[in-house]
């Protein structure tokens, strides 16, 4: 039986490329711009939400979130709210490196062993990181329909905490750039209707995007 109740329903995108996923390095919360690839994967994700009666547009801050959301509120025809709590992980004197450059650091070594008790140099961990995330996503209220354009760890520990899996397999669950993932909510009944779908599919292949486990 389906439960009684208006249905909040959430879609979260994650933003589309830009020249630091295509060079493996680590964004965090620095300002990295869409790459040209990655404004043409906001369209077309864009067009297939066309389809999905998005009632409101809420995304991270930081300029590639913001870009991206932009070019699918101009596809709707709706305003852009922001949330820091949509923000990606702070990963301090980690960004602008290249994994291959921080492979080898022992205090990586232990964040990647144990991200639940090892706070990123910018002072985060993974739990903290999902509270933001659930805060965020809490502000979408019953029979609303709304996008959430964020990041890719934002999104990973939002999609355990609805699964209801533990925290630390968070790096288990591929988010591509403009990937989207929807999820229904009636007081405490969650269904997650689909996860990471692409409207250009072909790119889940590209070893580049990778979710960066070692």
């Amino acid at each position: 039986m389906p439960p009684d109740g208006d249905v909040t329903s959430i879609i979260l995108m994650r933003h589309g490329e830009t020249v630091w996923n295509r060079e493996r390095r680590v964004m965090g919360d620095s300002d990295v711009p869409l790459c040209a690839a990655g404004r043409r994967q906001s369209e077309r994700a864009a067009a297939v939400l066309e389809h999905f009666e998005v009632g409101r547009v809420v995304s991270s801050p930081l300029v590639r979130a913001a870009e991206s959301a932009r070019i699918v509120c101009d596809r709707l025809g709706t305003g852009l709210e922001q949330d820091e709590d949509l923000a990606e992980v702070r990963f301090g004197s980690w960004q602008g490196m290249t994994y291959g450059e921080i492979r080898d650091e022992p205090y990586y070594r232990r964040f990647i062993e144990d991200p639940i008790n090892t706070p990123t140099p910018g002072g985060e961990t993974i739990v903290e990181v999902q509270a933001r995330a659930r805060s965020a996503l809490a502000k979408a209220g019953p029979g609303e329909r709304v996008l959430f354009v964020s990041h890719g760890d934002i999104i990973r520990t939002a999609i355990c905490h609805f699964l209801a899996i533990p925290l630390e397999e968070f790096r288990r669950i591929r988010v591509d750039n403009c990937g989207l993932t929807a999820v229904a909510l009636v007081g405490e009944h969650v269904e997650v209707k689909f996860i990471n779908v692409l409207a250009d599919p072909e790119r889940c292949w590209d070893p580049v995007h990778w979710n960066k486990r070692t």
